[in-house]
């Protein structure tokens, strides 16, 4: 290769620096635009699948700039986390000193990349300059009741002395230590983000430029639903129990009850029995979250009691502690349909219970249930008086029915459940509560904020070491002075990704979390990440906006700031032998070595060109080595540009105006299709563009006239390539004397118009034959046509006579002999 890729590559961002290119400002002239990929945990190293995500975020931060857009693009770290505490136990090293470490030097990878990101805004999330201000929220909505201090049942590892997320518990097990997983009740901070329920769905219909798979599973998470809570009294006593159900039509197909065995009913019954002390231990080993149950194999203990049917006192109903219940979702009891719920189906196999269909797709009361579960809609059977209504119906007809019993009431719910923040671990944000042994939990004064995380901590398993760092804890109560204690749980560090992308806008706002700058960058015009994030970080981003809008942080009743992100897009995942690239696997690829080896513009030339934004790549070496190649040959033929064009400079009345015009189209309709698919984000189209104005350009070396031609198609195909592979464009664009800054130049704008420069072609036949082919000017009149066509056919109308010439307009010319 003669294409000098190092040199390229640091005179170009050598020149972005001095010119300070990408800073932005809320002030500079044009529509704002702000471009965010979401940041990356500095985990040390890149890999494949952050080249990919900034990569796309940045061609679209340089395009809407070359579009005149006044444009934001950030870039910091998401630097609290569990991985960081992992390698300072086995690097025996503090997590701040680990942390930041990998920031410089992933700070390094990344400006090699050459990303058009405004610097001075980076900041890191275990900065105390940054998480000072998500403390005095927390302070705000504490006073305010949005956050709050309750029991709640959690994963907890024995081993490690910490609470685990349901991703971390694997085959019951915590995934670091290989304790057994136990249930454990522990006081717990929340976010009420439940009083925010109806508004994230609602608004969802607000998000045409998100995913409809995202907003899907968003309505999913959050599950409202529209029920009944029903009541069952316990035979031979006063209470009752309470059950929450979306299919108050299947009640008549009730055959059992289970609870939940943290339910108040098993704990009271636990107490004189034994037996099922033990079935409710062997529960809390047990995951927590719904995915894990549904898996695991359905166990319960028969209770010594049983409840009355709702709608019918004649009927006993038993009642279990079953082990795939819990107690966080409705009431922490399920009336069991056995025909139409697989989970109960498994559960009344195992025990021998009665299946009772209710519910039929043709209404055949003779309907059988095997080893699957009726699921879906149809006719009731089996439901007295509900029988032969269409089971939507059935719903309302049963509620009516509870009702009038005093046995139920309609009733809404959601899936969601207000957010657990709590963490015992001691790389996160401190949580700003002081215990009082006189006034309580009080959460500390504003001015005493930022409650700083000690740096030089060496971990050891066992637990977070804040609760054993005395001048850490022992503070005096800040209501009554007394001696006090400071709380030693952390903040879950999706609340640090929660509001980051405000921050980014108000960045050296030292008065408030933001200030009046952010209204003018939000909402985030495109949003850059993976799907994984959809049902929290996107969701819990959602909820802080809304908790930052109702704090006075945005204009009031501004319907703008209702939303974070305007635009979502989802890329695909980097794949390499069909698989998802992972250390585990063997299967990674160093984009280091990639950049070190063809340079930073063919490891972004070939993730745009090897599949759409959205879709999964598949890693290809060949497809690396192809990149490089164009590369080469673009720097090639910008080296003989000048040379063509003196060749072709010629007297106007010597130029060959039909092929020039013929290359002006060609030139004119590529560049109408690379800028719909970079309008579109079909950015693997724009390296097959640039191809095409290379080939046409290498054709048009020797064209008569074809000089202005040569250097507009340079001018055009480096405008496109530039934010794609922004060096080589830079260097060739000064060196040909284009410009100063190609990130400054305009995009190149197609022409719609049919003038008199455009040229088609045209079929010539003799007799119906094809004999030849004219390109002529569209505008052509038939005189002019008919002579060109004649001119060129005319070896074939030697000795002949001229009977007729049929023009087919645009098309062909047939003349008859």
């Amino acid at each position: 290769m003669n294409y000098p890729f190092q040199d390229v590559e640091k005179q170009a961002q050598q020149l972005w620096q001095e010119h300070n290119l990408f800073v932005a400002d809320e002030n500079h002239r044009g529509d704002k635009f702000y471009c965010l990929s979401m940041f990356p945990y500095p985990s040390g190293r890149l890999h494949m699948g952050h080249v990919r995500n900034y990569t796309i975020g940045d061609v679209l931060a340089r395009y809407r700039r070359m579009q005149g857009d006044n444009v934001l693009q950030p870039m910091g770290w998401d630097a609290f986390g569990l991985p960081a505490e992992n390698a300072a136990i086995e690097h025996n090293i503090a997590p701040a000193e680990w942390t930041y470490r990998n920031i410089e030097e992933m700070r390094q990878q990344l400006m090699r990349l050459g990303l058009a990101v405004d610097w001075r805004r980076e900041f890191a999330t275990c900065d105390a300059d940054y998480y000072r201000w998500e403390q005095q929220l927390f302070v705000r909505l504490f006073k305010k009741g949005l956050v709050y201090k309750k029991t709640g049942t959690v994963n907890w590892d024995p081993v490690d002395n910490t609470v685990l997320a349901n991703e971390q518990v694997v085959d019951g097990k915590g995934w670091r230590s290989g304790a057994v997983i136990e249930r454990r009740d522990i006081p717990m901070y929340f976010m009420a983000i439940t009083r925010y329920n109806d508004e994230l769905i609602d608004e969802l219909e607000t998000l045409t430029g998100w995913p409809d798979s995202v907003k899907t599973m968003q309505r999913n998470w959050i599950g409202r639903s529209q029920g009944a809570r029903v009541f069952a009294p316990i035979v031979d006593s006063d209470d009752s129990l309470e059950f929450y159900t979306t299919r108050p039509d299947t009640i008549y197909g009730m055959t059992f009850c289970a609870i939940a065995p943290e339910h108040p009913l098993a704990l009271a019954t636990a107490k004189d029995d034994p037996q099922l002390q033990e079935f409710i231990e062997s529960c809390r080993r047990l995951a927590v979250n719904e995915q894990a149950l549904e898996t695991v194999e359905k166990q319960g203990y028969l209770l010594p009691f049983h409840i009355t049917h709702p709608l019918d006192d004649t009927i006993s109903i038993p009642v279990y502690v079953a082990n795939y219940i819990l107690m966080q979702y409705g009431t922490g009891a399920i009336y069991g349909v056995p025909a139409h719920d697989q989970r109960d189906l498994d559960f009344a196999r195992r025990y021998d219970l009665p299946v009772i269909p209710v519910v039929s797709p043709d209404g055949d009361s003779n309907m059988n249930i095997g080893d699957t579960a009726y699921t879906g809609g149809g006719v009731m059977i089996n439901s007295r008086t509900l029988n032969g209504l269409e089971n939507e119906a059935a719903k309302q007809q049963a509620i009516t029915l509870l009702q009038d019993a005093k046995r139920g009431s309609a009733e809404q719910q959601y899936r969601l459940h207000d957010w657990g923040i709590s963490r015992q671990r001691y790389w996160g944000c401190p949580i700003p509560i002081i215990h009082c042994s006189v006034c309580g939990d009080i959460p500390e004064t504003e001015e005493n904020l930022p409650v700083r995380l000690p740096q030089n901590v060496i971990i050891e398993r066992g637990g977070s070491p804040l609760s054993k760092i005395e001048e850490f804890v022992n503070c005096q109560c800040p209501q009554c002075g007394a001696a006090a204690k400071r709380e030693t749980d952390t903040m879950d560090t999706f609340v640090e990704s929660s509001w980051y992308y405000a921050r980014f806008a108000s960045h050296d706002c030292t008065e408030s979390m933001i200030d009046e700058r952010a209204a003018a960058w939000l909402p985030v015009n495109q949003y850059i990440g993976g799907i994984e994030h959809a049902c929290l970080h996107l969701l819990y981003a959602r909820f802080f906006q809304k908790l930052m809008r109702d704090s006075d942080m945005f204009p009031a009743n501004d319907k703008r700031y209702n939303e974070p992100f305007t635009n979502l897009l989802c890329q695909g995942m980097v794949l390499k032998d069909g698989s998802k690239m992972s250390k585990s696997k063997g299967n990674t690829v160093d984009p280091q070595q990639l950049i070190d080896t063809y340079g930073a513009d063919t490891a972004r030339l070939f993730i745009l060109f090897a599949a759409p934004p959205e879709q999964a790549l598949e890693w290809s070496e060949n497809g690396v080595r192809g990149s490089a190649r164009f590369l080469n040959r673009l720097w090639q033929t910008a080296e003989n540009l000048p040379q063509w064009m003196r060749a072709t400079t010629i007297a106007e009345e010597n130029a060959d105006k039909a092929a020039v015009a013929a290359g002006k189209r060609q030139l004119n309709l590529i560049l109408k299709k690379a800028d719909y698919d970079m309008q579109r984000m079909r950015y693997n189209n724009i390296p097959s563009a640039a191809m095409q104005i290379v080939n046409l350009l290498q054709a048009h070396s020797q064209t008569r006239g074809a000089a202005a031609l040569l250097h507009e198609g340079m001018s055009i195909v480096l405008r496109l390539l530039a934010p794609a592979v922004p060096h080589i464009t830079q260097v060739l664009w000064v060196q040909l004397k284009m410009g100063d800054i190609i990130a400054n130049a305009p995009w190149p704008q197609s022409s719609d118009d049919e003038d008199s420069d455009a040229v088609i072609t045209m079929i010539v036949q003799v007799n119906g034959k094809k004999r030849g082919q004219i390109e002529i000017s569209i505008n052509a009149d038939a005189a002019a046509i008919e002579h060109a066509a004649q001119e060129t056919v005319s070896y074939y109308l030697k000795d002949q006579s001229v009977k007729k010439i049929i023009v087919v307009a645009k098309k062909l010319v047939n003349i008859v002999v």
